[in-house]
């Protein structure tokens, strides 16, 4: 475990690092450049794993490393190019960790941040993707999940993203408002009438966006739920 004080420097050297980094350009310093070592030899260590469960556990057990890091960078951000905060929003991911992957997410697509090379895809879309597919999933659930999918939605409303992506998230948004998970399907007849609506305007628009989602029944009963709710007063 790091001391104290190591994780005070270490936090401090992070945001010096990430406020002399010029928008655009890749970070420079020493806490950069340690952590890039440390990113580099975990890497490593995952690629022996086969397992995708036990590479999850793995992250989970690694991400305190860097803990004192991300928050001296967030700190001290200019929108420097961080190939460690970036890898480390993905990790967040990976292992549930929402709060802070939307956190770093927030920076990353707030400031055009570059992705590693080993991710084809731009930040938005892992978290679109992400984010949804875990929903879907049940490994997000409840309350989190309406949360942390209004939150996704709003950080990448205005970025470029595949339709099917959309309409998964819009799917997922849906499914988290009336409580659908992969073990329980609900009774949409008892579903509260305005998470009905908003639930219904999810499915709708998922289903524009790509006829294939996979929200037609949903609609079909949602609609009927809504035709036999009472009036509006």
């Amino acid at each position: 475990m790091t001391s104290p004080a190591k994780a005070h420097k270490l936090r401090v050297l992070a945001e010096l690092s990430a406020r002399a980094a010029p928008h655009g350009q890749e970070v420079r310093g020493s806490a950069y450049e340690l952590m890039l070592r440390a990113l580099a030899e975990h890497k490593r260590v995952l690629r022996g794993i086969q397992s995708v469960e036990r590479k999850i556990e793995a992250k989970r057990e690694l991400m305190p490393a860097y803990d004192e890091y991300l928050t001296g960078a967030l700190a001290g951000g200019q929108g420097g190019h961080d190939m460690v905060l970036a890898t480390l929003m993905v990790w967040h991911m990976d292992t549930g960790s929402w709060r802070r992957a939307l956190e770093l997410a927030g920076y990353v697509i707030a400031n055009g941040m570059a992705m590693p090379p080993e991710y084809s895809r731009t930040p938005a879309v892992i978290l679109i993707d992400m984010a949804a597919t875990a929903a879907l999933d049940g490994n997000l659930f409840g309350d989190e999940a309406v949360r942390v999918l209004a939150e996704v939605a709003q950080l990448t409303e205005s970025h470029d993203a595949p339709d099917q992506a959309r309409a998964k998230l819009h799917k997922a948004i849906g499914y988290a408002l009336v409580g659908r998970t992969p073990t329980h399907t609900p009774d949409y007849k008892t579903v509260e009438e305005t998470k009905a609506r908003a639930a219904m305007a999810h499915f709708t628009r998922a289903n524009t966006l790509f006829a294939q989602v996979g929200v037609k029944k949903d609609m079909e009963r949602m609609e009927r739920r809504l035709t036999n709710a009472a009036p509006a007063s």
